[in-house]
């Protein structure tokens, strides 16, 4: 249960800040005021794209609506690269950040059976889990928070969140350059890419695992 006790408690911390700073943030950082932002810093509006989206972990920034002002800056294919880098380096940073505290840590915290159930479940569906959330709030970084405590394999979870984060950034940066407001489209599309392709470089991935 402390599994689920530690996952609740992270998505709950989200949740707060996002009850405390969501209006403010989400006010600054509309599609507008993100453009207006970044373009501020100049040639260096792509790092503090990457900031802005790396901020994430721990605020309730509008992560799809940073996206689409990197779209509207650089285009859709420079922008799209910024905004799946961006994605990717946060969802990487944090999955990271929870692994490195290292295992008696995460088991001492986890209890050993709730570790090796964590360890065990990343290993059976802890991929889909990763493509699946990307696009939902609240969950992404949570969820690569809790993919790294566990200790999921490194080269499965970084494949997954590729299969996630590159879609969506290309997406969500091709709405901003078109200057689209109505973002059903995007949510589709970010929604249903990565599925189709974790489906199609899973069977890759467990092939070089089994050979």
């Amino acid at each position: 249960m402390r599994l689920l006790y530690l996952f609740l408690a992270l998505a709950a911390i989200v949740l707060i800040s996002f009850f405390i700073w969501g209006d403010p943030l989400m006010e600054t950082f509309s599609m507008e005021g993100s453009v207006n932002w970044l373009s501020q810093y100049g040639s260096w509006a792509w790092a503090m794209g990457i900031v802005l989206l790396m901020g994430d972990l721990l605020l309730p920034l509008p992560a799809t609506l940073v996206m689409s002002a990197l779209g509207y800056i650089y285009g859709p294919v420079v922008g799209g690269l910024i905004s799946a880098a961006g994605s990717f380096i946060t969802g990487s940073f944090g999955y990271w950040l929870c692994r490195l505290m290292g295992e008696k840590a995460a088991i001492k915290l986890l209890g050993a059976k709730d570790y090796e159930k964590g360890k065990k479940l990343s290993g059976k569906i802890g991929g889909w889990v990763v493509v699946l959330s990307r696009w939902l709030p609240v969950f992404p970084e949570v969820i690569s928070c809790m993919a790294g405590m566990v200790r999921m394999n490194a080269t499965h979870f970084h494949l997954a969140l590729a299969s996630s984060a590159i879609p969506m950034g290309f997406v969500f940066a091709f709405i901003g350059s078109a200057g689209t407001e109505n973002p059903t489209i995007a949510v589709i599309l970010s929604a249903g890419l990565p599925p189709l392709i974790w489906l199609a470089i899973r069977p890759i991935f467990k092939a070089r695992l089994t050979a």
